[in-house]
């Protein structure tokens, strides 16, 4: 996995979220989030064991995170299971972007609004609630798509589609070429389906987690 897909997705990431710029630390990137659930983000692109140990050993404040490239049993052994609790398995994911054609199923309503270059595509269900979601933030050759979802009660009919090609075409207006997400097991095979694929693992730990 190229560390420059690894930087570009943080880069998109922030970007997305608003948050401060990325530090530069000896393991990685650190990221202050500010958010209740997530407080601090460290991105690791070295994951040695006497690394994690370090970095870890220095963090006191509940719902820090620590994100890696790798399976989650490369990180595990070097946490302390009474403090860290592992996140669900995750992919970090990129495609190509191709012109795609976007078709709202009946009944529903797309919208798109940019605000500080973030791109967010909503999908309103025939009652006016929202059936579907999701944002890209281009950062120049690649953009990060981000925050997609579909209300269980929408789901199989196509809108995660409808919402990734939209993003898709927003992002190449703009300039991008190269689409990069963090995918959960679930999403993955959506993305899988329009082309996208797995470059790498993508391992996640919180802190003391809210409410543990």
């Amino acid at each position: 996995m190229a560390s420059e897909l690894a930087r570009a997705w943080v880069a998109g990431w922030v970007a997305s979220r608003a948050t401060a710029a990325p530090v530069e630390e000896r393991w990685g990137l650190r990221i202050e989030v500010g958010h209740p659930k997530q407080v601090t983000r460290h991105v690791l692109f070295d994951t040695d064991g006497n690394t994690v140990r370090e970095l870890a050993g220095t963090i006191t404040a509940p719902t820090t995170w620590i994100k890696a490239f790798v399976e989650p049993g490369t990180i595990a052994p070097h946490l302390s299971p009474a403090d860290w609790t592992e996140d669900i398995p995750g992919f970090l994911m990129a495609a190509d972007l191709r012109p795609a054609a976007v078709e709202t199923p009946d009944g529903y309503t797309l919208g798109t609004e940019t605000t500080h270059g973030v791109t967010r595509v909503r999908i309103l269900a025939p009652d006016g609630s929202l059936a579907a979601r999701g944002q890209i933030a281009p950062t120049g050759a690649t953009a990060v798509v981000d925050q997609v979802e579909t209300d269980p009660a929408h789901q199989r009919r196509g809108l995660g589609t409808v919402v990734m090609r939209s993003l898709g075409n927003t992002a190449l207006d703009q300039g991008a070429g190269t689409g990069i997400l963090g995918a959960t097991i679930e999403g993955r095979a959506l993305y899988e389906s329009l082309g996208w694929t797995v470059r790498a693992p993508l391992a996640g730990f919180v802190y003391r987690a809210a409410g543990a």
